[in-house]
């Protein structure tokens, strides 16, 4: 087995094809590196399979992902986190040995200083990513407790600017040497992208502060520094975000661009003066992140179907609806991704522009300066759109522009805030849009909402009693032949029984029915009766359908949609 080349267990494994062998080893010789470091350098096959045959190569070990229980917080502080990263190395503990884990067994040079600093032990393989993700999530901080009585130990209290620092251009992971109250803030930032918050929540109470951290939007309680520490930790925070320090009785908004964990997080940070002190609301986006396929976010057949029509049509609005944080946005950018090609032009106006798109011309409203969602959209049509998505559609004059915009050849993606795809109609009536413009120009709506998903690794399935099948509409006999789970909690999960979040939807179509019912300026429910003869499923039907398939719970469908819901 040794004596086989990568390239022939690659061959071997299908993970390539032997024209592209022949064409990569030559590739290699005239760069004259090595045929395992330039596939490697220029990712031409994926990294499982790659390490896949190290493994079968060397007979090691093969992890694909590297748990929080083999990271011995030790034995990582004994190297460098540049050194870990940059070699894709990472020493571990697997039943209670030591082992150093590799993404390329052919890096002798810092295997062999890695045993140095940690000590000689078995090889294994892992994926690169695999490994650099695991260093970015376990390689020690300065725990908080310690951070504290640090803190605590100092002399002076910490209020002035100049002691605060300012705020770095490099990793946050990498300041280990700053001062006390950096290093407690870094380490909130750093806990917060570590466990998928989307907001830090800083509230200053008579005797003590709370750190909290909205994961897959629930609030669950971090840290409670003490009381002296909070005119320090927000000094801090306002420094970072460029914001004026000696200011405390007004409201102030700011932003921080920082990396954390070598992804870059941009942070929108509200203070709002309260009874005892400031507090701070910190939401967190990630720069790096990239949007799933329309294919991929959870959509029914027939909703799929009706999505696609919709935003293929040449002109026409396409309404997202529901409430602040259900993901709408995500939903937008994903029908966004799918329709940027290189011969439209996709202009957007938001507020603010949260993630940035290669290829798309994106606005900042600006209200202090009039450059609001009219404004924008006024300009925006001089400068010859196919697709404009508009952030929100907060007024009648961004509704009626948008939908002239619609009658006049574009293609129009915006957002309400709608209890459900019916509402829409009557809402934007309500707003003073005529009824045969709103009939003429609205393709397709959906409705959505976030639901926790279930970790798959804890998840139990279980009988639902009576009066909670009774809730979604079902009887014992209907849900005989249906499965559904309810959380447990795990290591895996940080014993929330939920990992992660994913929508559910209602999906109508501007159908000759739901036309006819516009123009009479029909109620919420009969629009809504109509749409569901014309094949849609509500929010709870879609929601009932993804936790028989056990990707959610009831409880967690019922927290978002009920059957009376228009």
């Amino acid at each position: 087995m040794e004596q086989r080349s990568i390239a022939e267990i690659l061959l071997e494994n299908k993970s390539a094809t032997s024209a592209q062998i022949q064409e990569w080893i030559a590739a290699a010789a005239e760069e004259g590196i090595s045929f395992e470091e330039y596939v490697q350098l220029k990712n031409l096959v994926a990294e499982d399979q790659l390490a896949q045959a190290f493994g079968q190569k060397f007979d090691l070990s093969v992890y694909q992902t590297i748990l929080e229980k083999m990271a011995d917080p030790e034995l990582l502080a004994h190297v460098s986190l540049p050194f870990l990263r940059k070699n894709a190395v990472m020493p571990v503990v697997v039943d209670g040995n030591h082992v150093l884990i590799t993404a390329n067994p052919y890096n002798i040079q810092a295997l062999d200083e890695l045993a140095l600093v940690v000590g000689r032990a078995p090889q294994a393989i892992a994926p690169r990513s695999a490994i650099v993700d695991a260093i970015n999530r376990y390689y020690p901080l300065e725990g908080a407790k310690e951070m504290i009585e640090e803190l605590q130990e100092e002399q002076e209290s910490i209020t002035g600017a100049e002691d605060l620092g300012a705020i770095e251009e490099e990793d946050i992971l990498g300041m280990v040497s700053d001062a006390p109250i950096i290093k407690l803030v870094n380490h909130i930032l750093y806990q917060a992208v570590k466990r998928g918050a989307s907001d830090v929540h800083i509230e200053p109470f008579e005797k003590e502060v709370r750190v909290r951290y909205r994961i897959d939007g629930v609030l669950y309680n971090a840290m409670t520094p003490p009381k002296r520490l909070q005119g320090a930790i927000v000094s801090r925070l306002k420094v970072m975000s460029n914001l004026n320090i000696a200011e405390k009785r007004q409201p102030q908004d700011g932003r921080i661009q920082i990396k954390i964990a070598d992804r870059a997080i941009d942070i929108r940070v509200s203070i709002l003066p309260v009874a005892y002190g400031e507090r701070v609301v910190m939401r967190l986006l990630d720069k790096s992140k990239t949007f799933g396929n329309l294919d991929k976010i959870g959509l029914s057949p027939r909703d799929y179907k009706v999505v696609e029509q919709g935003m293929h049509e040449p002109n026409g609005i396409l309404l997202l609806t529901g409430p602040t944080g259900s993901g709408k946005t995500s939903t937008l950018y994903s029908i966004l991704g799918e329709l940027n090609q290189p011969d439209v032009n996709i202009i957007t106006v938001e507020d603010p522009v949260e993630y940035q798109m290669k290829g798309i011309g994106q606005v900042q409203v600006r209200e202090q300066v009039g450059l609001t969602f009219a404004a924008a959209l006024r300009s925006i049509l001089r400068q010859d759109p196919d697709i404009i998505m508009i952030g929100e559609t907060r007024d009648q004059e961004t509704a009626q522009i948008a939908i002239q915009s619609a009658l006049t050849g574009h293609l129009v993606l915006s957002t309400l805030h709608t209890n459900s795809a019916a509402a829409s109609i009557t809402r934007l009536i309500d707003m003073g849009i005529e009824p045969f413009l709103i009939a003429s120009s609205v393709t397709v709506v959906i409705a959505q909402r976030l639901v926790r998903r279930l970790c798959d690794a804890c998840k139990q399935e279980y009988r639902p009693e009576l009066d909670v099948l009774e809730q979604v509409g079902l009887t014992v006999e209907s849900a005989k032949n249906m499965k559904f789970y309810r959380a447990v909690g795990c290591e895996a999960c940080l014993n929330l029984g939920y990992k992660g979040r994913l929508a559910i939807f209602e999906v109508m179509q501007m159908t000759t029915g739901i036309m006819h019912l516009t123009l009479a300026r029909s109620e919420t429910a009969q629009i809504q009766e109509q749409a569901r003869k014309d094949g849609m499923s509500l929010l709870l039907e879609d929601g009932l359908r993804k936790a028989s398939l056990g990707l959610t719970t009831i409880d967690e469908v019922l927290s978002v949609a009920t059957l009376g819901q228009g």
